[in-house]
């Protein structure tokens, strides 16, 4: 094996052991707030796509877990970045953690993956640009992803809490 390799391997191997720890504190700071809300849920933790993912996850149904969604999942989003400022005050590093409770991001990820692929068919049939209503950062990046999918180009527009995608025709 050469140097490169070796180091390369290495650095993998590092971001995978920091993004662990990143999902292990996460879930020690949820199992906590969980016992002081007197919720029943379980934490599973992941990696994907170069970030550590935790989920709150109930077998007595969602019910209850609904109340950590909030409405269009803002209670999910504040306990996001709570979460994210407990891995940071931990670490030292700022945090790109994700965190779905009760299925609500997995949702919403078909939802906008769906969204994105008929705008980007409209914007093809059309040969006009799609303005999408205003979204959050993580809704923005999936319909992004889903435009691309579909062989076009979209990007961001507006300042927030009103920025938007527009789906461009080829």
């Amino acid at each position: 094996m050469t140097e490169g390799t070796t180091s390369a391997a290495a650095e993998g191997a590092d971001t995978l052991t920091r993004l662990e720890q990143e999902g292990e504190i996460a879930a020690d700071y949820l199992e906590g707030l969980l016992d002081i809300a007197d919720l029943d849920g379980d934490i599973d933790m992941d990696v994907e796509a170069d970030r550590a993912a935790v989920s709150i996850i109930s077998d007595a149904g969602s019910r209850d877990l609904q109340k950590l969604v909030g409405r269009d999942g803002e209670v999910l989003e504040a306990l996001q970045e709570l979460t994210r400022l407990a891995v940071h005050r931990e670490t030292g590093d700022r945090s790109r953690l994700m965190l779905d409770i009760a299925g609500y991001r997995a949702q919403k990820r078909t939802e906008l993956s769906e969204l994105g692929a008929k705008a980007a068919a409209e914007a093809k049939s059309t040969g006009e640009p799609v303005k999408l209503k205003p979204m959050t950062p993580f809704e923005r990046k999936v319909v992004h992803d889903a435009v691309k999918s579909a062989g076009l180009r979209s990007e961001s527009e507006g300042e927030e809490p009103q920025r938007f995608v527009v789906v461009l025709p080829a």
